[in-house]
């Protein structure tokens, strides 16, 4: 069934008739489905839901491994450590690193230590660059891109991180970290006074936390520069607006990462909860 009148394409989002059989400008097929404006206008459209949604499920695994974690609620003079889980909670739910790599064969770990974090602070900081971030990424390349680019990115440092032989590690900074690095690539591509701005303001964030992980013991900077030569390089490879509008391989990668990204943490949860009883 096609809804009446003139609509918004889910994909591009730009203003056709309902009657198309598919986006003279994308080429999504039959734009003006139930079905399309229903699941794709919701999740893909407005892009800052999305980022609400991803925060939401780091929150939901930060507390999840602070329920399942054996010593309970561990509370540190120090603040880094503030409501830290442990190790083996961490472990269960998909911490990464040559441990549960070559130990155990978790290569799924990959993608779901993205979305564990060691203490309070820790998802707080990560979270807030995420929403600080993600506005300019979408705002550039669009919301399937910025999935896919924080998504790959996030693997990416992981496996930079794992053969630089990192034993455990955690964390959203390397998917964070690989928005940081396609902004620099725009900045730098685009050119112009905007484009220097984006170049010069993203490259004191990327510096800073270089430095900070130089001073600061525990931080792994291996993921985080992984993570930014990863999205630069997928930055380079997906385009953005400037060059090329979302298209179908774009729309198809996004839904991709997310489905995926989905088995894997319920694949992560499962398995916990079991070894738990």
């Amino acid at each position: 069934m096609v809804t009446k009148g003139p609509l918004l394409c889910p994909a591009c989002h730009r203003l056709i008739s309902a009657d198309e059989s598919k986006c003279p400008h994308c080429g999504l097929k039959a734009p003006g489905s139930r079905l399309k404006q229903a699941v794709w206008l919701r999740m893909f459209k407005d892009g800052n839901r999305l980022v609400d949604m991803l925060i939401v499920v780091n929150v939901l695994m930060y507390l999840l491994c602070l329920v399942i974690s054996r010593r309970g609620l561990h509370v540190s003079g120090n603040p880094m450590m503030f409501l830290s889980p442990d190790s083996q909670a961490l472990l269960l739910l998909g911490a990464t690193g040559t441990l549960p790599i070559d130990r155990l064969q978790h290569w799924w770990t990959l993608l779901s230590a993205s979305y564990l974090h060691g203490s309070l602070l820790h998802i707080l900081f990560n979270m807030i660059a995420l929403r600080q971030i993600s506005s300019l990424i979408i705002a550039e390349y669009g919301t399937y891109r910025m999935v896919v680019i924080y998504t790959l990115s996030g693997v990416g440092g992981f496996l930079i991180s794992y053969l630089a032989g990192v034993p455990l590690t955690i964390g959203a900074s390397a998917a964070v970290c690989g928005l940081i690095g396609a902004a620099l690539y725009f900045g730098k591509s685009s050119g112009g006074r905007y484009g220097q701005v984006i170049y010069r303001q993203v490259g004191s964030w990327a510096l800073g936390i270089f430095l900070i992980g130089a001073m600061v013991p525990g931080i792994n900077n291996w993921a985080h520069g992984g993570g930014m030569v990863a999205g630069a390089l997928l930055g380079t490879v997906l385009g953005y607006h400037e060059r090329s509008l979302e298209n179908r391989f774009h729309r198809f990668m996004g839904n991709f990462c997310l489905i995926v990204t989905a088995g894997v943490l319920l694949w992560s949860v499962l398995g916990a909860l079991r070894f738990h009883r």
